[in-house]
């Protein structure tokens, strides 16, 4: 398994990678597998900000579209530079939420190395879910 340094590391990488021209908030997101492969992801902007798309939502896209199945992730890294660990936006605990096992590590980090670590089902209680489509 990957070490917190590894992890954090991945994270910048992704991060490196963000097309954050307008917001110059850049994010990183990793996807890490049980097989130890892992998927990388970054906020993509748009000049219709509308079509923005959170780094968290690009690595769960592009593990789906690689063929990858969301449920053999163990753990989902993220990373921006806020004063305190990053907290994913409530558009992408929800696809989170819904592509994940609830107890998939959340690793959350800024790019001092300050770290707060949840599960999934940490993230948003009372979630909008399948159950509520069929009421």
């Amino acid at each position: 398994m990957l070490s917190l340094d590894e992890k954090y590391e991945l994270a910048v990488l992704a991060r490196s990678r963000s097309y954050s021209v307008y917001s110059k908030f850049a994010v990183g997101a990793v996807c890490i597998l049980k097989s130890g492969e892992y998927v990388l992801g970054c906020n993509v902007e748009n000049a219709s900000y509308g079509l923005c798309n959170c780094a968290e939502r690009t690595a769960l896209f592009s593990l789906i579209a690689n063929g990858y199945d969301p449920k053999d992730v163990v753990e989902m890294v993220i990373i921006a530079d806020t004063t305190k660990p990053v907290s994913p936006c409530g558009a992408c605990r929800e696809v989170m939420k819904e592509l994940l096992n609830e107890d998939v590590v959340v690793t959350l980090f800024n790019l001092n190395k300050d770290v707060k670590v949840l599960k999934v089902k940490d993230l948003l209680p009372y979630a909008f879910d399948e159950g509520d489509l069929n009421e």
